[in-house]
């Protein structure tokens, strides 16, 4: 049955009488807060007679704003819902209507207010899915139905978010009286498909049957009106039977000395409906059409209580649930039962306690109120009941056949994942951190293939851009367009799926191999002086790797199967050992590390260590120890001139050293960029190494009036030559940077 809703107190002349209507909900649901209450709504009305008279054309029909404002408070203090909340919802359709701008909400009711509005029309995309105009079909696509649930799920933050939507929805399915057919199909099919569900799973029992019952007379117009018209017909005799059932039950439970109130309920059309379909049952089979509840004050009374109905009526086999001792997913506890009542019908009596009753009514809301504080400092017990919140949304439970919809469906929320539409409106889910070439590659592999850029609600974003729930993508693309190389580039972060660089991994790989091994060559030789690495021969570093000719690893390269990163830690490994060859060691014991640093040092205790300055040597450069007269050990680069020097002419003073794995410590490195300049370039540049928290001890820059060429030398800290070789990748990346290497000073 759909619920009975008391009309808005109205003066003499037709308006709203405000005062009573705030009186109503003070006497009727202990509203509080009224002065703030009362002045959102007289703004909601405000706003809405303003606009009647700037109008242009003929004002529609139905109810306004203000009005639907009012519905949507009364629905939500009836939840027991807060102030800011009940605010919320009185301005939410002045704002969505654009008669009301959040500026001046936020001026005259807070942020709070405004976010909890800016939140619930986050949730409005969820209408633009069930759009006929759209091409997306939901009761064709199951899995589309499940992703829309979870999109759903992700983006809610606060429950009470949640609470205002169903309010909005609720009052919007009861206002379809005299809309066309479309729009009732549409907005039918929207609230049961996601929010007579979402009622369902937040427990809140009186609102999911409404939505249901809504629903299902515009969805499935001749079933509703055949049970409603069988309920009609025998409504005074089955009053009068419920009432002399009532009686008995009441007379009975006093005599056993257990104190409980009796009432009989009417049975929701959808609910006889679906236990109709799914048992195959005719309508007079069916035991719960006339329904009982039994309100005790303890859980031992629920049990005494069945023990009396049981003596007083016998009990159908097969037809007993104790929710209490076995709850359902949403926390729901009762005891059920069916009996054969007076006259040999069928009665289905619910046996709960007082505040089982309220949770079954109130769900989530009957756990606890919100309070200011609760909220703004986002305490524990506010994450916990967020957490509660998203385990309770996990859509576990039955939903009903109609449509196309399956009767059950089962699956997990899963938060290591992201909801993004598609332009035509599907829901395409993708890893957190995916970008849109991962989006691109997921839709089709030949829409991947031929990316070219993208665009994220309208607006051209970097193929690196991180996608966010709620995001709806369109992927540009051209007949020419073909993959980059710098794609599969971790440092660059164009591709984090598997799917996405397995494609472009194929691609590169049916590409020419000559082709492949050019490209694969430029850019190891590209990386190594980038890094200032010198004197590498890969040939020997050749039994390493999974290639048998150095031709084979530039073709890997190339077609992205081995990447540059691999090639030069390998390189890096192998050119420690070469200190031997290359220095004359004068001591050979025992490692040590020395404290507080992070170089181990060969041959002696704790000595000071400090970094040359001339090289800047960082971890995975080939170093060599120099020791000083009073500031102990000085550590070069291997390659570093003035270190060869030394070899020369203080080889006595060289030992060998290694760096240790502490990863705290930071180097020192100057990197040098060469750009045509233009306005805002350091300003890109820095906000680079701040996005990789790299830290900028010094800036030298100067520009060259002739060619507009800019040359910059930065001196920045990293903790390691990986580190070093995504700075320079993604600086390379920049507009108008021609090119980006490690400075490499020549010795003295």
């Amino acid at each position: 049955m759909v619920k009975v809703r008391e009309d808005h107190p109205v003066r003499f002349d037709g308006s709203v009488d405000l005062e009573a209507w705030l009186t109503r909900m003070q006497e009727s649901f202990g509203v509080t807060g009224t002065d703030r209450l009362r002045a959102a709504c007289e703004l909601s009305r405000w706003a809405e007679e303003e606009a009647r008279q700037q109008a242009d054309t003929v004002w529609p029909t139905g109810p306004g704003c203000f009005r639907t404002g009012l519905e949507m408070v009364e629905i939500l203090a009836e939840l027991k819902l807060d102030t800011e909340t009940l605010v919320a919802a009185a301005l939410y359709r002045a704002v969505r209507e654009r008669k009301l701008s959040m500026k001046q909400v936020e001026e005259d009711f807070g942020k709070t207010v405004v976010r909890l509005i800016k939140d619930v029309q986050g949730m409005a995309a969820i209408s633009e899915l069930l759009n006929p105009a759209r091409a997306l079909v939901l009761d064709q696509s199951q899995d589309q139905l499940e992703k829309v649930r979870k999109m759903l799920v992700s983006i809610i933050d606060d429950v009470r978010v949640a609470l205002l939507k169903l309010a909005e929805r609720t009052c919007a399915i009861r206002a379809l009286r005299d809309a066309d057919k479309d729009k009732r199909r549409r907005v039918a099919r929207e609230v049961f498909e996601i929010y007579a569900p979402l009622a369902h799973r937040l427990g809140i029992g009186y609102i999911k049957w409404e939505l249901e019952d809504l629903s299902f007379r515009y969805l499935n117009p001749q079933d509703y009106k055949r049970i409603a018209r069988l309920l009609d017909e025998k409504r005074t005799d089955r009053q009068q039977y419920i009432d002399h059932v009532v009686d008995q039950l009441k007379d009975a439970l006093g005599e056993a000395q257990i104190e409980a109130n009796v009432y009989g309920r009417a049975k929701h059309i959808y609910s006889i409906w679906r236990k109709m379909k799914r048992k195959g049952l005719d309508f007079r089979d069916l035991y719960d059409i006339r329904a009982f509840r039994v309100i005790t004050r303890e859980v031992r009374d629920c049990y005494a209580a069945l023990g009396v109905v049981h003596s007083l009526f016998n009990h159908i086999p097969q037809e007993f649930d104790d929710y209490i001792a076995t709850p359902k997913e949403n926390g729901y506890r009762s005891l059920h039962t069916a009996v054969f009542g007076p006259e040999g019908k069928t009665l289905e009596v619910q046996i709960r306690t007082e505040a089982m009753h309220e949770e079954a009514e109130l769900g989530v809301c009957a756990h606890w109120k919100y309070k200011g504080t609760d909220v703004n400092t986002k305490s524990d017990s506010y994450e916990e009941k967020l957490n509660w919140l998203r385990n309770v949304m996990e859509w576990h439970e039955e939903l009903g056949d109609l449509g196309g919809i399956a009767e059950e469906w089962r699956s997990d929320v899963e938060p290591d994942r992201i909801y993004v539409f598609t332009k035509a409106g599907h829901v395409v889910d993708l890893a957190v951190g995916a970008t849109p070439i991962d989006f691109a590659f997921r839709i089709h592999s030949e829409v991947g293939l031929k990316c070219r850029g993208a665009k994220v609600g309208g607006r051209i974003v970097p193929l690196n851009h991180s996608l966010k729930t709620g995001n709806q993508v369109e992927i540009l693309t051209g007949p020419n367009a073909q993959p980059s190389r710098d794609w599969l580039n971790p440092d660059l972060g164009y591709v984090t799926t598997n799917r996405a660089r397995a494609k472009i991994t194929s691609w590169l790989k049916k590409q020419d191999r000559d082709s492949n091994i050019i490209d694969g060559s430029n850019q190891l030789n590209a990386e190594l002086k980038r890094l200032a690495l010198t004197g590498i021969n890969f040939n020997e570093l050749l039994p390493q790797t999974p290639f048998k000719e150095l031709d084979d690893m530039h073709a890997a390269i190339g077609a992205g199967d081995y990447r540059v990163t691999q090639a030069v830690a390998l390189a890096q490994r192998e050119l420690e050992p070469e200190a031997e060859k290359a220095f004359e060691i004068r001591t050979r014991t025992p490692q040590e590390k020395v404290s507080d640093s992070t170089i181990t040092i060969d041959g002696v205790g704790n000595l000071l260590t400090q970094m040359a300055g001339c090289c800047h040597p960082v971890p995975g450069d080939p170093i060599i120890g120099y020791i000083t007269v009073g500031r102990g050990v000085t550590i070069h680069r291997q390659d570093c001139n003035n270190a060869l020097n030394l070899q020369e002419q203080e080889p006595e003073r060289l030992i060998e050293v290694n760096w240790g794995h502490s990863p705290e410590y930071m180097y020192p490195v100057e990197i040098i960029i060469t750009a045509y300049d233009r306005s805002g370039l350091l300003r890109d540049i820095t906000i680079v190494l701040a996005n990789e928290r790299v830290n900028v001890l010094s800036v030298q820059t100067r520009t060259s009036k002739e060619d507009n060429i800019a040359n910059m030398l930065l001196t920045v800290e990293v903790q390691s030559l990986q580190q070093l070789s995504t700075v320079l990748a993604k600086v390379n990346q920049l507009p108008n940077v021609i090119e980006v290497a490690r400075h490499r000073k020549e010795g003295k």
